[in-house]
């Protein structure tokens, strides 16, 4: 079953249920989902489907992280509650110590040394994480590593 099925699923048992919130983010994933077919042509492959649901899950986390800076609590509730919706739909995230693994093993292929080779490091690590990981948190684990 794709992506886009499961959620036309869970929408429908969340109509069924009164579930509001869930409802309006699915429609919301939907929405893009469908977009995305539109502009290519074509439906979506799963991986592209995948970085459909991550970008929503990024705006969902820009959007929170701007609404605490501005004291507004009610917003941050209504980003957080459609943020869960959302990772429902994501692959498992990796832990901190695996990441750490894969960085550290692709700064020893790549023979990087310095922040000056971060160009080289991040897209490595990037493909090798595949939205398993935020790509702040990889860059953050990356400076770590290169300043070492």
């Amino acid at each position: 079953m794709s992506l886009y099925d499961q959620l036309k699923s869970t929408m429908q048992d969340a109509l069924k249920d009164g579930r509001r919130d869930t409802v309006r983010t699915i429609r919301t994933l939907l929405a893009k989902l469908k977009e995305g077919a539109i502009a290519k042509g074509e439906t979506l492959s799963e991986a592209e489907e995948i970085k459909v649901i991550q970008s929503a899950a990024k705006q969902r986390r820009e959007a929170i992280e701007m609404y605490e800076k501005g004291g507004r609590d009610d917003l941050v509730q209504s980003e957080e509650t459609e943020l869960e919706v959302i990772e429902a739909y994501l692959p498992n995230q990796l832990s901190g110590s695996e990441l750490e693994a894969i960085v550290t093993s692709i700064i020893e292929e790549t023979g990087a040394t310095s922040m000056q080779d971060m160009g080289k490091v991040m897209p490595a690590v990037m493909r090798k994480v595949a939205g398993q990981a935020d790509g702040k948190q990889v860059q953050l684990m990356v400076r770590q590593k290169l300043n070492e």
